[in-house]
């Protein structure tokens, strides 16, 4: 068994930065796929990056390429949500997610991940 626990979310002015992390213990997930997805208040939960298990390649969506960088330190059995120039519409609950089963194929479907942490609300004010 695995936990994910999301921290670094708050409250910042459009335009500013904040760092997501997700520690991971339990086990080690140096070989999974790592991803972070959202969900805004009145949308269903969406993707947002991923990273396969040796950090070699990532996966934004089209809505944050070029402002958010996705990245894992696999010595210490985490990843982060690195988020520049935030825009209001940025503003959702943030979720940490596990796909155990792969570490090279990213997939964006919420139902590929297994393991899925609490959430961290980041709210960009305008």
């Amino acid at each position: 068994q695995v936990q994910l626990v999301e921290s670094g979310g708050g409250l910042v002015q459009a335009g500013g930065s904040l760092k997501l992390s997700c520690a991971a213990s339990g086990r080690t997930v140096s070989s999974w796929i790592m991803g972070w997805f959202r969900q805004a208040a009145g949308n269903e939960r969406e993707f947002v990056a991923a990273i396969v298990a040796n950090g070699a390649n990532t996966y934004y969506a089209n809505s944050v390429k070029g402002r958010f960088t996705i990245s894992r330190d696999n010595a210490k059995n985490t990843v982060y949500l690195q988020m520049n120039s935030l825009k209001p519409e940025d503003t959702a609950v943030y979720y940490c997610a596990a796909d155990h089963q792969h570490s090279y194929f990213i997939a964006t479907r919420t139902d590929r991940y297994d393991y899925w942490g609490q959430g961290t609300q980041v709210t960009v004010s305008s």
